[in-house]
């Protein structure tokens, strides 16, 4: 991941309540479906540079937004490689990805990993490369992990988008001297 990017999103959660003053819910956030359980919220993207290292791009957008739709928006166009989870399938054939000279390293689906034979020679090549894939893709989750368990960032704190993307930004610029402080107190 020398020169290469890995991009991911995480559901942040807004209040689904209309007991405040005007009634109403925070008409920028929206409510999806992640496994059986319904959120109501938005989702920060980030894409993340090398080494867990430098969080490059931030974008918040509504819960209810498909991850692949903000690939283009997460690279910086000079990587080589961009690795993602599942939510990206099919990212290579979207025209706004055409433009970018990246390969993308797309996970597979969680069913087809489960159906691939590993006794097979190809199936355990291919399990194999899913291994990878995921301990590269890794990196990308440190930096989300950091803000939500260290800074608490598990829920909206304002009303509307650009104000908790830009408090996403803060939090992913704390989270990269949390990390730098971490290491160094290791060695």
């Amino acid at each position: 991941l020398k020169e290469g990017t890995a991009v991911d999103a995480s559901l942040i959660a807004a209040p689904s309540s209309t007991k405040n003053s005007t009634g109403t819910r925070d008409p920028e956030m929206h409510q999806t479906k992640k496994g059986n359980q319904w959120d109501f919220g938005m989702k920060g993207h980030i894409g993340v540079g090398p080494d867990s290292g430098p969080v490059h791009t931030v974008v918040g957008t509504a819960a209810n937004v498909n991850d692949v739709t903000q690939a283009h928006a997460l690279v910086h166009g000079e990587e080589a490689d961009v690795f993602a989870d599942a939510g990206y399938q099919g990212v290579d054939k979207r025209e706004d990805t055409q433009g970018i000279r990246a390969h993308w390293h797309v996970a597979l689906r969680p069913g087809l990993r489960r159906l691939l034979d590993t006794s097979d020679p190809k199936g355990a090549i291919a399990e194999e490369k899913e291994k990878v894939k995921a301990r590269i893709r890794a990196k990308v989750e440190h930096p989300l992990r950091v803000i939500k368990r260290q800074f608490g960032n598990v829920k909206v704190r304002y009303r509307g988008q650009a104000k908790n993307t830009a408090q996403m930004h803060n939090r992913l610029a704390m989270s990269k001297l949390w990390m730098a402080w971490r290491q160094r107190m290791t060695t």
